[in-house]
């Protein structure tokens, strides 16, 4: 039976993930001396591992790193009163959004568009129908009548949301927008250029999503651990990367009843919450990337993710079925075993 309470979210760093992933040390030995932090970003646990000879540089760019992460969260988060999402949501419309919001929407479109609609932020209105419904006393095990989550899906859809530098809309009554599944990677990346402008040319970074500047001390690749998402204690591979960023997504991080039937990850286009694979990690150039892919590939089957994956350079899946087994798929040849 699973957890309702797990997290949703999942991190890098020194201690295992509730959904998937461990950074581990480099093979020959332990990390160099660094300047380490850990906190809170977006709603998940967020770690940074900065390599400088600088100390003092090191300290002051970790202290630019959280504010510049508060300064996102202002702009993204779905549970602050004072953030432009919540205003979006609110009145329906934003009037001068700030760039970072026209941008997150603008690679939300991308990964929309390259995954035929499986990711699309504009499927919070399921997501509160689902919340509501499993926190009322007495709900029904069966889930959300048929009724409503084919109301809420009518208000769904990302291509009928008008963004400008000048104004976003929600056109259709009763549409919302949930960044989560790609604000903790976009959010990694202005981390990553931030601390790469200030001269760092190696580093591990999780906001909630993870990606490496460089390679591990002793100019080795950086070594993540990707755990049993039932049993986070157990790692089932091992990835190497350089210069990567990677994300992992998984029907069981969190799910909305007790038996684990309706799980965070519903499909947009139907409502559902089908549980087709164990885990998806995907590897990317960029970690917003990553983390919308490693969402959406949640909810397809093997032949959406090779396709996908094949017009994306650059980019690979790891999906572990339910039975257990591994399947790679690479931008090279579509599909490996």
């Amino acid at each position: 039976m699973m957890n309702a309470r797990m997290t949703r979210r999942r991190m890098i760093g020194i201690s295992a993930a509730a959904a998937g992933m461990v950074l581990l040390p480099p093979r020959g030995g332990a990390a160099a001396e660094a300047v380490t932090w850990q906190g809170e970003a977006m709603g998940a646990q967020a770690s940074l591992i900065i390599h400088h000879p600088d100390r003092d540089k090191a300290e002051r760019l970790v202290e630019a790193t959280v504010a510049e992460v508060r300064r996102l969260e202002r702009i993204f988060s779905l549970y602050r009163e004072d953030s432009d999402l919540t205003l979006l949501n609110g009145q329906g419309f934003l009037v001068m959004p700030s760039p970072e919001m026209v941008d997150i929407l603008r690679q939300s479109r991308a990964a929309w568009e390259l995954t035929g609609g499986a990711f699309d932020p504009t499927v919070q209105p399921l997501w509160d129908l689902y919340r509501r419904h499993f926190s009322t006393p007495g709900a029904s095990e069966a889930g959300p009548p048929s009724e409503a989550v084919a109301e809420r899906v009518t208000r769904v859809g990302l291509d009928r949301i008008a963004c400008s530098p000048d104004r976003i809309d929600l056109s259709v009554p009763g549409s919302a927008l949930t960044l989560n599944g790609i604000a903790q990677g976009y959010v990694t990346d202005r981390v990553v250029d931030l601390l790469k402008a200030g001269g760092i040319e190696r580093s591990m970074v999780d906001m909630g999503e993870s990606r490496a500047i460089g390679s591990a001390p002793g100019n080795r690749p950086w070594r993540i651990g990707i755990s049993d998402p039932l049993d986070k204690a157990s790692i089932l591979t091992v990835l190497d990367v350089e210069d990567r960023a990677v994300a992992t997504s998984s029907p069981f991080g969190f799910c909305f009843d007790r038996e684990g039937n309706f799980s965070h990850i519903i499909d947009p286009r139907s409502g559902a919450t089908p549980q087709r694979h164990a885990s998806v990690t995907v590897v990317a150039g960029q970690a917003a990337l990553a983390d919308a892919l490693s969402t959406a590939f949640n909810l397809m089957d093997a032949d959406a993710i090779a396709a996908s994956v094949r017009m994306q350079a650059g980019v690979e899946a790891h999906v572990l079925s339910l039975r257990g087994e591994w399947t790679k798929f690479t931008a090279w040849d579509g599909r490996r075993l």
